[in-house]
């Protein structure tokens, strides 16, 4: 379970670098109209940075999805070597479910 906890991280840590990086390209374009050699100079280091994210954070969302992709199979796998369990534990989660929800 922690597991799991650790990917929907990394999945929301992903989405939120996707968002900074784009808010930051945004910043880029609109600055891309003020003169002088110090803003220059600053627009190409965050440039170059900016690259250094976007290809980190391709390397971290393909990690994530290859451990989902690992999850997904070891679930299916463990429901088919051991399928009256897997019913179980389903109809175990489905009544805890059920107890939560008629709480309200």
């Amino acid at each position: 379970m922690s597991e799991e906890l650790t990917v929907a991280n990394k999945e929301k840590l992903v989405s939120n670098l996707k968002a900074v990086v784009s808010d930051a390209e945004e910043i880029l374009r609109a600055s891309a109209g003020a003169a002088g050699d110090k803003v220059a100079e600053m627009r190409g280091k965050i440039e170059a940075r900016l690259r250094d994210a976007k290809e980190r954070l391709a390397d971290v969302e393909c990690a994530v999805v290859d451990k989902a992709k690992a999850a997904a199979v070891a679930t299916d796998d463990f429901v088919h070597q051991e399928p009256w369990k897997a019913v179980g534990i389903a109809a175990l989660a489905g009544l805890a479910i059920g107890v939560l929800i008629g709480r309200r």
